[in-house]
């Protein structure tokens, strides 16, 4: 018999229905990264989502045969030692298609229209001071016209590219930094960093990918530009972009992941940063309306399920 544990349930807001298998399953709302090897001592599926998964932890599990991460990004897991111990590990693909592209639009759009600042503004008298009916302390830029880069063209960065077309946006996409080549329809990535005007990222982190964008990318944008990120923290160097964002080096920066969450001493948490006006940080909710969260229960439950009919789904290892 399965015995199923469940370590980061808070995780989640949904209707998760137990397995159709005879099984037993344990439920943590959070665990501490400390706890992990304890609570997943007797199990045979782990179901995980953000917590560390590492070598040392995976081999003091004897009787573990199943990885279900409860999210797409996998990095948290040590998938050469699955492998080493013949333990499957399935993502959940497919399910924030339309609650991060829409996220990455409303960071974008509260960037462009300025409404924070102008909402801020209001709140402390501006307009009701204001010799006539309106006011132009913020400058408002349209997003028709503008040429949107996007870096990651799965399902993800299809999604923000068919919402950017509706805007009539000029969408493009950057080929791999470092490419000796370029596929056909992509910008070189230099290239596509020198001439957007918005620069969205959609790429998993990995050693090729981490600090994808630093301080001579920064230095290379347009002035004017915007940089949106709802992948993964490590893909921006922060300290780099902290400094960017403070000399109005870029135009502005919307965020809604970090390097380590839940954020510790991060230096895009500088009050001065949070309350200048071209910086939006989100703390990681771009993936979690109600329907993206019940659509990555259901299918987090298939994998499962498939897993234990000896016919394993959606899987990286």
């Amino acid at each position: 018999m399965h015995h199923i544990v469940s370590i980061e349930a808070g995780a989640l807001v949904a209707d998760l229905r137990r397995p159709a298998f005879e099984h037993t399953w344990a439920e943590h709302k959070a665990t501490s990264q400390s706890q992990v090897a304890e609570r997943l001592r007797d199990a045979t599926i782990a179901v995980v989502n953000k917590r560390l998964l590492t070598a040392d932890i995976i081999n003091v599990l004897p009787r573990l045969q199943m990885v279900a991460i409860a999210a797409t990004g996998y990095n948290n897991v040590d998938l050469d030692a699955c492998r080493a111990r013949g333990i499957v590990v399935s993502n959940v693909r497919g399910y924030a298609r339309e609650t991060v592209p829409e996220h990455v639009f409303a960071l974008l759009l509260a960037l462009a229209r300025q409404i924070g600042p102008f909402h801020r503004s209001v709140a402390a008298g501006r307009w009701q001071r204001s010799e006539q009916f309106c006011y132009f302390d913020y400058p408002i830029r349209d997003l028709a016209g503008q040429t949107l880069g996007i870096f990651g063209s799965g399902t993800l960065g299809q999604g923000v590219a068919r919402i950017a077309a509706a805007f009539g946006m000029k969408v493009v996409f950057g080929e791999h930094k470092g490419a000796e080549t370029c596929r056909p329809g992509y910008l070189p990535f230099e290239q596509l960093i020198r001439e957007a005007d918005v620069i969205s990222l959609h790429c998993p982190l990995t050693d090729a990918t981490r600090h994808l964008i630093g301080a001579a990318e920064l230095a290379a944008m347009k002035p004017t530009a915007l940089l949106i990120n709802t992948a993964r923290g490590g893909l921006v160097d922060e300290e780099a972009l902290a400094d960017a964002l403070r000399a109005r080096q870029i135009g502005g920066a919307g965020f809604d992941v970090l390097t380590v969450e839940p954020p510790v001493d991060n230096p895009l948490l500088a009050p001065d940063l949070l309350e200048a006006g071209n910086f939006i940080l989100t703390p990681h909710v771009a993936w979690s309306s109600r329907e993206a969260m019940q659509t990555l229960a259901d299918q987090l439950i298939d994998n499962i399920e498939a897993f234990a009919r000896g016919e394993p789904v959606n899987r990286v290892a």
